[in-house]
């Protein structure tokens, strides 16, 4: 892996400290009136999302880490695994649903995804901002239910429930942020 010094790095930039993958979300080259120079940064930790504060000397060097981003497309679940397909390459690769976490909401067949890879290991997927799903199940919305604002559960077709206007009914196609699961718009 390639060693760069702490005046190179940058915010997304990916680092291995002792064995531990980093992103590095924030950082701050700070030069006081007296001693040496430092560099104050916040890491995420890539494997379980924790966040920590580390602050380094000026100069210090760190292990870069190389995170390959791949784009892929979910073909379809073989029992808990997820299957994806190598945009390029075309090869086949079985994901588990603890490498997805809570992306695994939002993949329907067909649908794009970036895989972030070190190594064989997936570190990260990432989704689009916004994904089409269809309502798997509704109440349907009564005549003359018209309060401003009012929402109720749907459940969608990967499974997922969230909260939707009143107006939308089963079998609807929908628009769901996936970053926030929250519902936009219907489709």
């Amino acid at each position: 892996m390639p060693t760069i010094t702490t005046n190179d790095i940058k915010n997304g930039m990916a680092l291995d400290i002792e064995g531990v993958l980093f992103e590095i979300v924030e950082f701050q080259h700070v030069k006081p009136g007296k001693g040496g120079a430092f560099v104050r940064t916040t890491l995420k930790n890539a494997r379980n999302g924790a966040v920590v504060e580390r602050t380094f000397r000026a100069g210090e060097k760190v292990e870069r880490a190389m995170i390959d981003k791949r784009e892929m497309q979910f073909l379809y679940r073989s029992g808990d695994d997820y299957v994806f397909m190598d945009n390029t390459t075309f090869d086949q690769l079985n994901v588990g649903p603890s490498s997805l976490g809570d992306a695994s909401n939002y993949l329907v067949e067909n649908g794009e995804a970036v895989l972030k890879m070190y190594g064989d290991e997936i570190v990260g997927i990432e989704l689009p901002a916004a994904v089409e799903l269809n309502i798997a199940e509704t109440e349907p919305g009564i005549q003359g239910d018209r309060v401003s604002g009012a929402r109720k559960p749907a459940t969608l077709e990967t499974g997922l429930v969230i909260q939707v206007p009143l107006f939308v009914d089963p079998n609807d196609r929908v628009k769901v942020d996936t970053r926030t699961g929250e519902y936009l718009t219907r489709a």
